[in-house]
């Protein structure tokens, strides 16, 4: 009687232990966080806008713990430096796009993570500027750095991301050379994993 009440005892013991270990190692799967910090464009874009706000939501899938897969929605807003106008027009820029993203295997409570992608963004131009600005939809490649630190059910980060500008007819006409510009964000990151 008492050899069976160990046996259970022990058999319990293990089964108790093994559910929340088991559910440990799942959680962190699917991560949903939002995202905040600045941005601003570079190159010739660079010489017509100043820095301002980025927002963002993001969904990251991670089925192994080398490789994740990362959709989100994103926006920000620069002001226009033009002194050619009176009152600068913003561009507000919102939209989408899709990362693969790649870290050492032996690192998850701490990541450190590389990854590229593809997006799309519409640059709406608010304000005076009308012949010189024009609205836009525009092709991204974003390329992203950053760290991410998971405990339990939480994500928070940090991350730069470059967006290699394909398309930027926004201010093609105010552009002096042909060099065009990207966009460069720095933001901060805080959410939940599943």
């Amino acid at each position: 009687m008492l050899r069976r009440f160990l046996q259970g005892g022990a058999l319990l013991a293990v089964v108790l232990g093994a559910g929340p270990a088991l559910a440990q190692k799942k959680q962190g799967d699917v991560n949903v966080f939002l995202r905040g910090g600045i941005g601003d464009y570079t190159g010739d874009l660079g010489d017509l806008s100043s820095t301002g706000p980025l927002w963002g939501l993001t969904l990251n899938l991670q089925p192994t713990t080398f490789l994740g897969f990362e959709v989100g929605y994103e926006g920000s807003q620069n002001k226009v430096s033009d002194t050619r106008l009176f009152d600068a027009p913003s561009l507000v820029r919102n939209g989408g796009s899709a990362l693969v993203k790649v870290s050492p295997p032996f690192l998850t409570a701490v990541r450190p993570f590389a990854g590229v992608g593809l997006g799309l963004s519409y640059v709406d131009v608010r304000g005076a500027g009308a012949g010189l600005y024009d609205s836009d939809l525009m092709e991204e490649v974003p390329l992203a750095v950053g760290l991410e630190f998971n405990t339990g059910g939480l994500t928070a980060g940090v991350r730069g991301t470059y967006r290699l500008l394909i398309d930027q007819d926004f201010a093609n006409v105010t552009s002096t050379d042909d060099n065009g510009g990207g966009l460069m964000d720095a933001s901060l990151t805080l959410g939940a994993r599943f």
